[in-house]
């Protein structure tokens, strides 16, 4: 087989390549546009602020959880990382302290057996709102997350395809030039 027909069928095919990681590239950072933006519309919906420096709340929670809580005193939850950090190091140091360390399950397990224990309903009623809210969070946390992993393979695919098709272009002008070799 002659080189030049070699050389166009490789560029032809590391050209239909780029095209498709291109394609893909440009999906991928919409996805990460659109999940970005309907966890900070989200959460911003709701509106939740985080106690600001030095307050009661933030007082009564342990150094090394203020101390992730403190980076944003004062600021409204938006964003993912803001979203982990309360849901990890503010709701659930406070669920601890409500339930002494027992799980909703636990509380909830204990109600149901003494259904006349109306601190211990209420308690339950709490923890189970609050671990709603945290899981809550946490999602909004873990597609932030997947929307910053898109955000990367979106340039992975852009500077691939863009490579690829440089090198589909070099194919061709080799291919050119291996043809005008033969005659």
């Amino acid at each position: 087989m002659q080189r030049s027909i070699v050389d166009r069928l490789i560029s032809t095919m590391g050209a239909v390549i780029a095209v498709g990681l291109l394609a893909a590239s440009g999906a991928l950072f919409y996805a990460h546009q659109f999940i970005h933006s309907q966890v900070y519309r989200q959460l911003s919906a709701e509106a939740i602020t985080f106690p600001a420096s030095n307050s009661a709340g933030l007082n009564a929670i342990p150094a090394a959880d203020k101390t992730i809580i403190s980076k944003y005193a004062g600021q409204q939850l938006t964003t993912g990382a803001q979203a982990e950090a309360f849901a990890d190091h503010y709701i659930a140091v406070h669920l601890k302290e409500i339930s002494g360390g027992k799980t909703y399950a636990q509380l909830s397990t204990a109600s149901i057996a003494n259904p006349s224990d109306q601190k211990l309903a209420a308690e339950t009623q709490t923890v189970f709102r609050g671990e709603t809210l945290r899981g809550l969070l946490l999602n909004a946390y873990a597609f932030d997350t997947m929307a910053t992993v898109a955000s990367y393979a979106a340039y992975g695919a852009l500077v691939a395809g863009v490579v690829l098709l440089i090198l589909a272009v070099l194919g061709f002008w080799h291919a050119g030039l291996a043809a005008a070799k033969r005659r």
